[in-house]
């Protein structure tokens, strides 16, 4: 058994978001925690087998409460310290809160966010992609990640939750600042842009009531209780910032798994039923989170036989697990035939996505219905000049050249 404090870290330089799959299977071979510090210089505990990995996600002792975060920012030398918007716009939902509070809002949340809901926007993501391949038809080269992935995610999102049209260029701005700034100024800016829209939607729709996911968050009750204005914003930003970001990253990487593996392709070209499938076995084999959001220790926790001391960090890499060779045969090798189930691709336990399923059926619809259109569709660029985006929480592409014909 062994303890490790801020001494013996492994640094993760800016090469590890290119290739993380390489440092995470050499890891894994050393064991399943390891102590690291971020590219930003944050001292945390990284989680890489699968079976540790999923006993974490469901261990209370690793508490997703954010009132300590800042404390454990501060404690440390590295000069890093929280950005003041996450301590209300970003953290006042269930993804930084444990039980009870975790529970109640979950289950308000769970209220409005139903698979009759998802179900009732398939034919609306369908005329959504089929819109968006029209637009690229006119040319023999796109980037599909903005042509295709992040247009529809942005869509359907905007759709759900109830967000004109009109406004989907602000969110799409104001998002991608919060997933890839390291500038807490622009971080900041970008966080007061998506709370006071969001404060004035809600007003607005608390006055003239729609058929949308945000108006089903205001009247959401459990046994009288309801959102909060704060729960309520925050809950909002939850859903679009997660969903969106997630779903976009997770459909290019589909695409380039597919294209890098011709034989995979031409299979599910062959046999369009396989899709459901494939689209779990893509998600486990190059999933869109790298690591589940930040988790603290409540209390001193021993993992794999390494001890964690009380207010450590730990990052739970999802995409680590989902190669671990213990838990899937051969992990580095698409397999549509593969045994459903077990993927970590949308966590575990309480805090599992509560999206899951609307991301799940936006991927399967733009993947059948761009390989259905362009069948010829190839890389532009070599594999291994394809560049993945500087960031630990989300895993995709900064831009991914596609031929279509």
């Amino acid at each position: 058994m062994t303890t490790l404090t801020g001494p013996g870290r492994e640094v993760l330089d800016m090469s590890f978001f290119q290739d993380p799959y390489a440092v995470y299977d050499r890891l894994r071979a050393d064991g399943p925690v390891h102590a690291m510090r971020t590219p930003d210089g944050i001292d945390v505990w990284v989680i890489t087998r699968y079976e540790e990995a999923k006993e974490a996600l469901s261990d209370a002792r690793f508490t997703k409460d954010f009132t300590g975060v800042p404390d454990i920012f501060a404690q440390q030398s590295t000069g890093v310290s929280a950005h003041e918007g996450y301590t209300d716009i970003l953290t006042k939902h269930m993804l930084f809160a444990d039980p009870p509070d975790h529970t109640r809002l979950r289950e308000l949340a769970a209220k409005a966010f139903t698979r009759r809901r998802v179900e009732a926007l398939r034919p609306e993501i369908q005329q959504i992609v089929d819109g968006l391949l029209d637009k690229m038809a006119a040319e023999r080269e796109v980037d599909l990640l903005r042509t295709l992935s992040f247009p529809m995610s942005m869509a359907v999102t905007c759709r759900l939750l109830g967000i004109p049209p009109a406004d989907e260029d602000a969110f799409r701005t104001w998002t991608e600042t919060i997933f890839t700034t390291n500038d807490p100024a622009r971080m900041n800016e970008a966080v007061r842009g998506v709370d006071q829209y969001l404060v004035d939607v809600i007003e607005a729709k608390r006055a003239d009531p729609a058929d949308d996911l945000i108006t089903a968050l205001i009247n959401a009750r459990e046994d009288g209780d309801r959102l909060s204005d704060r729960e309520l914003v925050s809950t909002c930003a939850l859903m679009f910032v997660a969903g969106y970001e997630t779903t976009a990253s997770m459909v290019g990487n589909a695409v380039v798994a597919l294209l890098r593996n011709p034989d995979k392709l031409a299979e599910l070209k062959a046999d369009p039923s396989l899709m459901p499938n494939a689209v779990d076995e893509l998600l486990r084999f190059d999933g869109p989170v790298n690591v589940a959001t930040l988790r603290s220790t409540a209390t001193e926790v021993t993992v794999g036989g390494t001890t964690i001391p009380k207010g450590q960090f730990v990052l739970v890499s999802l995409i680590a697990a989902n190669r671990d060779g213990e838990k899937f045969p051969d992990p580095a090798r698409l397999d549509f035939t593969r045994p459903l189930g077990g993927s970590l691709a949308f966590g575990h336990g309480i805090h599992y996505c509560l999206g899951a399923p609307l991301s799940r059926v936006e991927i399967e619809v733009a993947l059948s219905r761009l390989l259905a259109r362009f069948p010829e569709l190839s890389l532009a660029r070599q594999p291994e000049t394809l560049q993945w985006r500087n960031s630990l929480l989300v895993r995709g592409l900064s831009t991914l050249p596609i031929r279509l014909y």
